[in-house]
């Protein structure tokens, strides 16, 4: 079962797609993880894909799924995997399905996690997160005991400028301009399902857990 992520940045997909791959013993594969143990390790696509992050470049697409097709041809991936993080664009998803074509495969499931602009913004703006040891609450769903201090080390808590409205809307234009096309891709496939992101975290893994049988 090979699961594509999608959502917009707040909505939840990485949640989703760790309690997914917990619960039907598939690996969480995320770019930005990919890109670290690589990087960690020395290999030579690491040593590559480290050129353009240390000039602040993104990583070109093909060779992010060259960096993609290694870590899924490894033992683990046999029985399938959740992808969080990539494919963002149309041509990424091409270069994808078209490499996978070559192994004899394809993506079984794209999943959205749709969740409105303004809930987003809502979400992502009560965060704070402690500095000092990494916490995080929210004021509205998860707040501290004693308002903006940390529970676990007593150190004040911060919105980071991630969570910042203004910060949100630009990420969620960039989203809307270049992920969100992926949703009529995927739909033009065939594989594509949408379950309501607004719903409890565990109402939502319900859901997808319905799609996925």
């Amino acid at each position: 079962m090979k699961i594509v992520m999608l959502g917009a940045p707040g909505a939840g997909k990485g949640t989703q797609a760790k309690q997914i791959a917990g619960k039907y013993g598939l690996p969480h594969i995320s770019t930005g993880d990919i890109f670290r143990a690589n990087i960690k390790n020395g290999t030579e696509l690491g040593k590559e894909a480290k050129k353009y992050m240390d000039q602040g470049l993104l990583v070109p697409d093909e060779l992010t799924v060259r960096l993609l097709l290694d870590r899924v041809s490894r033992e683990d991936c046999k029985n399938g995997y959740v992808l969080d993080g990539f494919p963002r664009t149309i041509p990424q998803a091409n270069v994808l399905d078209e490499a996978l074509e070559k192994l004899g495969d394809q993506i079984d499931y794209a999943i959205d996690v749709d969740v409105p602009d303004e809930n987003i913004v809502r979400r992502m703006s009560g965060r704070r997160a402690c500095l000092s040891c990494g916490a995080t609450y929210h004021v509205a769903y998860a707040p501290p005991k004693k308002e903006g201090i940390c529970d676990t080390c007593g150190s004040e808590l911060v919105l980071r400028d991630d969570d910042k409205p203004e910060t949100v809307q630009n990420r969620l234009h960039v989203y809307h301009e270049q992920t969100q096309p992926l949703i009529d891709f995927y739909a033009r496939k065939g594989v594509l399902r949408t379950v309501d992101g607004t719903q409890a975290v565990e109402d939502v893994f319900e859901a997808i857990c319905k799609i996925l049988g």
